[in-house]
């Protein structure tokens, strides 16, 4: 296979690409049939932002395989008919937005050693995700966005998160906190992705918490109804206004360990 060289990446549009990641990094090019093969080849080596940004790329490359003729076998089936967005948890769902706290600050005092430690955590993040059946949405700057199908899962994994981040054993003895925001309710999962207030929701829930809290809704609340760890407490935050929303929320803590 010809190998692109530096000027001939440059000149292709980004419909030659699969996957074009948050900070613009073009990757699995898909310009000719010998590169379409390739991508097919390299796909699972990919470490992608969230599931949805493989899924849109998944299907970017299995159109230029159609385009060209190709059938992708060795390409995993279950790659081939992962359901993309439509796979993810319907119904009543359960959010969970993570967010690193002070990241431009944490940005200025590491600089390039800001990288490796953005990696760390949604690595942490996405082991706590997937291990209480959770699923990663998307992944945005310093955001991952989860979705539960249970309440009890949800809170449970952030919990888990809280405590990996706090005890893990960041560079140069940097602090690294995170905040955590839970809400439940029946979005709209459409082609690419979830929309609906439920998603503004949980976003405005995630800010208003502190490094190292967990902040759920009351409608979170009501649907881990007893469901909790012994040793676990939800603390009462009052009525909050949320930018966007109409409706006050009322927020609650989430305090202990799993």
């Amino acid at each position: 296979m010809p190998q692109l060289g530096a000027r001939q990446r440059r000149q292709l549009p980004d419909s030659a690409f699969a996957y074009i990641d948050g900070s613009g990094r073009r990757r699995l090019p898909i310009n000719d049939e010998s590169h379409v093969r390739n991508a097919l080849a390299r796909f699972n080596q990919v470490v992608f932002e969230s599931e949805t940004a493989r899924d849109r790329a998944r299907t970017r490359l299995l159109r230029a395989a159609r385009r060209y003729g190709i059938v992708p076998i060795g390409f995993v089936e279950g790659q081939i008919r992962g359901g993309g967005p439509r796979s993810l948890p319907t119904g009543h769902v359960t959010f969970l937005v993570t967010d690193i706290i002070d990241s431009t600050g944490l940005l200025q005092q590491l600089d390039e050693g800001y990288g490796p430690v953005l990696a760390d955590v949604r690595r942490l993040v996405r082991a706590a995700v997937r291990r209480h059946g959770g699923r990663e949405v998307d992944a945005r700057g310093d955001e991952v966005f989860s979705a539960f199908r249970r309440a009890p899962s949800a809170m449970v994994a952030a919990l888990e998160v809280q405590r990996a981040i706090s005890g893990h054993a960041w560079p140069n003895g940097t602090t690294v906190q995170v905040r955590i925001g839970l809400h439940s309710g029946r979005p709209t999962l459409t082609d690419s992705g979830y929309v609906g207030l439920a998603v503004h929701t949980v976003s405005r829930i995630c800010r208003l918490a502190g490094g190292g809290e967990i902040l759920l809704s009351g409608a979170t609340v009501a649907a881990i109804g007893e469901e909790h760890p012994a040793g676990v407490s939800i603390e009462d935050r009052g009525p909050h206004q949320l930018r966007g929303v109409r409706e006050t929320v009322t927020v609650f803590e989430v305090r202990g360990a799993p």
